[in-house]
Parts: C-alpha cells; sequence; structure tokens
C-alpha cells in the first residue's frame, strides 16, 4: 500500500518513512502543506498522514480541499496539540482519524490499517491461471505451493497483476513500488523482474511475465 506523509518535522518524517517501509508500505513523504496538497491529488494513496502545524498550508486547510474536491483517500491528522477543540476541528474537516504527539508507532499502525480496511473494500485475491496473488495477505501461490517473495518483488507482481493483460511501463512500476523522491537507475525494475521470473515462472515452465519490446512488462492474464 502507498501512503502519503505530510510532516514537517524532517526528524519524525524519516522514522515514519523508514517503520513504515518496514511493513512493506511504499511511502512518499513532503514538508510543506501545499506540496502535500498536490501530492495528495496527483498520487493514488491508500492512506494519508497528516501534520496540522505546517508551512505554506495546514493540514486543516489541505484536508478540507481534498474532502471539497471529492477525494475520499483516509486522511490520519497528527499534531502536538491537545484539545478535544482541535480533535473536533480535524474531524469536522473531513479526517478519518487523529493521533497527538508523542505517539506509540504500534498504536499508529494498527490505527493507520484499520483506517484503510474502514476505507475501501478488502483487497481481493487475483488469480491467473494456477498464480495467485493476495494483495491483503501479500502473498503469492503457484497452485498449493506457497512463493515467497521480498516485499519490493510482491510489489512489482501486484502492479502488474492490478493491470493483467496490459503493457506497464518501468516508470509506472517505479510510481507505484518505489517512492516519488527515488532517482536511482530505472533498470532495478528489470532486476526485479528477473527475480520474480526465478520464483513464480521458471520452476514450473512457466512464462506468465512478459516483456513488451518499447513499452514495458505485462501480466499474462492465463497465468503463462
Amino acid at each position: 500500500m502507498r501512503v502519503l506523509v505530510v510532516e514537517d518535522e524532517r526528524r519524525l518524517a524519516a522514522a515514519l518513512k523508514w517503520g513504515l517501509e518496514s511493513h512493506s508500505f511504499t511511502v512518499d513523504v513532503v514538508h510543506d502543506g501545499r506540496d502535500g496538497l498536490w501530492m495528495a491529488q496527483e498520487g493514488d494513496y491508500a492512506a494519508i498522514i497528516l501534520d496540522i502545524m505546517l508551512p505554506g498550508l495546514n493540514g486543516y486547510r489541505v484536508c478540507a480541499a481534498l474532502r471539497r474536491a471529492g477525494d475520499s483517500t483516509p486522511i490520519m491528522m497528527l499534531t502536538a496539540k491537545d484539545g478535544e477543540y482541535d480533535e473536533v476541528e480535524g474531524i469536522e474537516t473531513g479526517a478519518d482519524d487523529y493521533l497527538t504527539k508523542p505517539f506509540s508507532y504500534p498504536v499508529l499502525l494498527a490505527r493507520l490499517r484499520s483506517m484503510v480496511r474502514r476505507g475501501k473494500a478488502p483487497p481481493r485475491t487475483m488469480t491467473f491461471g494456477d498464480l495467485a496473488v493476495d494483495p491483503g495477505a501479500r502473498t503469492c501461490h503457484r497452485g498449493d505451493e506457497p512463493i515467497k517473495l521480498t516485499a519490493r518483488e510482491f510489489g512489482v507482481l501486484e502492479c502488474l497483476a492490478l493491470r493483467a493483460d496490459r503493457a506497464v511501463s518501468k516508470i509506472e512500476i517505479l510510481e507505484q513500488v518505489w517512492d516519488a523522491h527515488y532517482d536511482g537507475d530505472v533498470n532495478v525494475v528489470e532486476v526485479h523482474v528477473s527475480a520474480l521470473r526465478r520464483k513464480i515462472d521458471q520452476p514450473y515452465g512457466r512464462r506468465a511475465i512478459v516483456t513488451v519490446r518499447g513499452m514495458g512488462y505485462l501480466l499474462d492474464g492465463r497465468g503463462g
């Protein structure tokens, strides 16, 4: 799942990014309210963690703008304030949850997951022939045999599975599986696709992941 963190305290933002990525989230971070609003409008996020006291545009105004635009992405607001009025204002602008600093990271993680579950239908298992991809459990099987994937490998496979039978470019995969600020070699996608093929295709005599020259990669809807 992809999460946007809008937090101007850089050490806290970095800690949230590290913690969430260690639990298989993909995380984009910005430190300004205007940048946060732009990223939220342009990106496809499962949830937004939004500080209230931000430069440029405060969290209340970011949240209200998103809701006016019809954006229903679940939003958790963070604040150093501690008062009933602040919480009410956050909820009334359209936030789904509210957490006061300092907070327990396990509590934030549990509430984030709960908020995302409430915000959208549980992801269904996708099947392609005898290949099964379960985004909720983050598992993959060929028939009855489980296949162990790294978090990044699963992210690439999920990205292809959600767009089955369509060519997906390396850039699109990078945007969905790596964070928005990744500026390394685009061929890192090729490395992960090769690793996926060694795990989900080659041992089973399949060819589910197809290279489409000049366009990217495609997951065969028949499972190869």
